[in-house]
């Protein structure tokens, strides 16, 4: 053999070993409710797309995301074409925005990411435009767009003059949504407008791991609440702006060489941000960290709120800056910053307006990692591993028809991919499923485009008998670690006993198991047999239809569970059909979200989401050390019609709230789902929550400050003897008058402060 000859078959091999396991993997995803050969899985070469820097790649990529006429323009919402579409490594020169579809991917090989790069004649708002403005309104509802990602890219605007706008990402979007390990490259010049990642609308969400390399400003954001990790801005003009807020999560912030760090002052006359808690970040070589619009007389009362923990300084002069002076000088050295804020605090009582230091929240040991801040993980992408590490759930015999009796298949595949030491890759599908499919320790489960696995069938319709639908550890206690991953647990009509996930394994907090952008979406889609069809809402009529009874619980953790990281996790019962046309919303009686009755805890949920269940959406109990990042939870919209005493009894085994005696006095709508329900427990440490009661009985009239918050009388608790160092930074509640009770009796009120939309209340310590 020549050595020319030779060289190229070395690296022939060393590229296929160092290949991306996703582009070499066969894939046989099957979308049961699309035509038959839908493709669930493109890769854009396969489109034409050359990925060489020179070719114009646009409309071959546009051609791989509308293979099979997915859901654009025009097209409300579906979960009936669902898409991944891969790009190899490589340069993809494009000149117009590439426009992904609802319920589709965009995944770049993770051990090489490919660029997206603009030519100097590029024309669109967007490299990536994911919900694009072909009127004056956006294509999808920004609340409803939901189940979407995009990870793995850098994103190239250097090639388009400075002075031109140009915009990275533009993404207006919601839950279920995530965007992660993307680098944004822009121009430094002075002239420079370009901004890397736009959004104007939604109700997110979560981001991580994004890089955003100069530009006029690295993000520009509206949306109602977010948690974002691990961003890192380096000679942006401005990092991070607010266009306008609820409430909003940053942890690990890396800000460097930039002219602001993050600047909080839109608004004219009111301001626009509602608050914002910053913790475990930093700032260097940045004049000011914070510029802010909030002054003591400012309005509304509660808007602008900020809380600052754990962020390091270097050449930082001015810490906090509003338009009265410096508010928090920083240092031309290096320093701390270990608490500030301004906004309410109620320690434990108030309302006490304050702009200054804070005590910083007492953190467990446990709960963190070797630098003292909060532990955190990306989510695994596995990209040392070949395709031939990974077990195929199809391959395995499970069909994903949403029809088909799949659980012995699918329970054989998981088992064998734990005996194998290989990773299940669970091909897109609806996989049917009849008794428990138990997940073992060891066990490393990875979905194709949101693959689902769905009850279904009289073993999970009793609800005096509830079964797990999806259970991590045999019994509570079980030593182990998991890692799932881009899935989704829902159920198929009746269901009143179904328990979708529930957590029994006890991870180290050294190595704890981890959840990745899995969810449970409880009805409104097709095969759910929970649709307009079968559970059409009926304002007015407090009948509880048995067939539309749909979950016994959402998430259970059980006493001896421990040690679990989950990030982007949306525990959602449907409040309208995706799959509907025009989003009609429907009635569904899920029971209870996330309840956590571990004695030891260590569980951090960074991003989570509880929205629609009966009795509550987060309920903790005997529990201890739990760090929780912007929870995000919404009331029943039926409520309470009927309200929360009906369809599920009251069961003190499961330690349920008791409406029939808790509401005792109290004036309003009490029987009504808690938002956030806190028993007997110690070290809850929340960044950040949005309680939203936003509907009575379907009618939005309820949940404005002109109505008086009326929707219903109550939304958090903190109750027993055995609750302490409970504390919540950036508490936000819409249609509660009450804010926050302490063994019943309020603590906040919602007209003490009043803040853009919510009511905000900056610190809370119940002591």
């Amino acid at each position: 053999m020549r050595l020319g000859t030779l060289l190229l078959a070395v690296a022939s091999l060393t590229s296929a070993v160092n290949a991306y396991w996703m582009g070499d993997i066969a894939h046989r995803g099957y979308a049961p409710f699309a035509y038959s050969g839908y493709p669930v899985f493109r890769n854009v070469k396969d489109y034409g797309a050359k990925g060489d820097g020179v070719t114009d790649d646009t409309i071959a990529i546009n051609a791989a995301i509308t293979a099979g006429n997915p859901c654009n323009q025009g097209c409300t919402s579906t979960t009936t074409t669902p898409a991944v579409v891969y790009f190899p490594a490589g340069t993809y020169l494009i000149s117009g925005s590439i426009k992904p579809a609802y319920f589709t991917q965009l995944i770049g090989d993770a051990s090489s990411p490919p660029t997206l790069k603009a030519t100097a004649n590029f024309a669109g708002f967007g490299l990536i435009d994911a919900n694009p403005y072909y009127t004056q309104y956006l294509n999808w509802k920004a609340v409803n767009v939901f189940f979407r990602q995009i990870r793995n890219f850098i994103i190239d605007t250097t090639n388009i003059p400075p002075a031109n706008a140009a915009t990275g990402i533009h993404w207006p979007s919601s839950q279920a949504t995530s965007l992660q390990n993307i680098v944004f490259n822009m121009p430094t010049a002075s002239n420079v407008v370009h901004v890397g990642l736009f959004m104007e609308e939604g109700s997110g969400g979560f981001v991580t791991d994004l890089t955003f390399n100069g530009g006029a400003t690295g993000a520009s954001m509206g949306n109602q609440q977010f948690t974002m990790r691990n961003l890192k801005f380096n000679n942006c003009k401005t990092a991070i702006y607010h266009l306008w807020n609820w409430g909003w999560t940053y942890s690990g912030l890396s800000i460097n060489n930039c002219g602001v760090g993050i600047d909080i002052t839109a608004g004219s006359g009111k301001v626009e941000t509602g608050s914002i808690i910053v913790f475990d970040s930093s700032f260097t070589n940045t004049p000011v960290a914070i510029s802010t619009s909030w002054t003591t007389a400012s309005a509304p009362d509660t808007a602008g709120t900020l809380v600052l923990e754990n962020i390091a300084l270097t050449n930082v002069p001015v810490a906090v800056k509003g338009p009265q002076g410096t508010y928090l000088s920083g240092s031309t050295g290096s320093t701390t910053i270990t608490a500030w804020g301004n906004g309410h605090k109620y320690t434990p009582s108030g309302p006490v307006e304050f702009a200054g230091a804070l005590t910083p929240n007492p953190r467990p040991v446990s709960l963190l990692a070797s630098n003292g801040r909060y532990y955190t993980r990306s989510k695994p992408q596995y990209e040392t591993l070949s395709a031939s590490q990974f077990i195929s759930a199809r391959a395995s015999g499970a069909k994903g028809d949403a029809a088909t009796d799949d659980t012995a298949a699918l329970q054989n595949a998981i088992n064998t991919a734990v005996a194998q030491g290989k990773v299940l890759y669970l091909d897109y599908g609806l996989y049917r499923v009849t008794s428990t499919i138990r997940i073992p320790p060891g066990a490393k489960i990875v979905g194709e485009s949101y693959a689902t696995i769905m009850s279904a069938g009289g073993f999970f319709n009793d609800i005096n008998n509830p079964k797990p639908v999806l259970q991590v550890g045999s019994s509570s206690g079980q030593a182990g670690t998991v890692e799932l991953s881009d899935f989704i647990v829902s159920t198929q009509n009746a269901q009143a006993g179904a328990v979708l996930i529930e957590w029994n394994l006890a991870s180290p907090a050294s190595n704890p198991s981890g959840m990745w952008d899995v969810h449970t979406r409880i009805g409104g889609f097709v095969g759910s047999q929970q649709q307009v069809g079968q559970c059409l809402k009926t304002p007015g009529n407090p009948t509880v239809r048995r067939e539309c009874i749909v979950a016994f619980m959402a998430m259970h953790i059980t006493k001896g569970a421990s040690g679990l990281y989950m990030e982007n996790v949306w525990l959602w019962t449907a409040d309208h059909d995706i799959d509907d046309a025009a989003n009609t919303q429907i009635t569904l009686y899920s029971g209870r979200g996330l309840y956590i009755e571990s004695t030891s805890g260590t569980f951090w949920l960074y991003g989570t989401g509880s929205e629609h269940h009966v009795l509550y959406q987060y309920q903790l109990s005997s529990t201890q050390n739990i760090f929780m990042g912007m929870i995000q939870t919404e009331t029943p919209y039926y409520q309470p019609t009927p309200n929360a005493l009906v369809p599920f009894p009251s069961l003190s085994s499961l330690n349920d709230p008791n409406f029939s005696t808790s509401c005792s006095g109290v004036s309003g709508n009490c029987a009504a789902a808690w938002g956030l329900r806190v028993l007997n427990s110690k070290n809850i440490l929340v960044y950040g929550a949005g309680l939203y009661s936003f509907f009575s009985d379907y009618s939005t009239a309820c949940s404005t400050f002109a109505a008086g918050q009326t929707c219903q009388s109550r939304i958090a608790s903190v109750e027993g003897t055995g609750s302490s160092n409970v504390n919540i930074y950036g508490l936000n509640t819409i249609g509660a008058q009450s804010m926050l009770t302490r063994d019943g009796v309020s603590v906040a009120w919602y007209a003490d402060n009043v803040n853009n939309f919510p009511s905000s209340v900056g610190v809370y310590k119940s002591g």
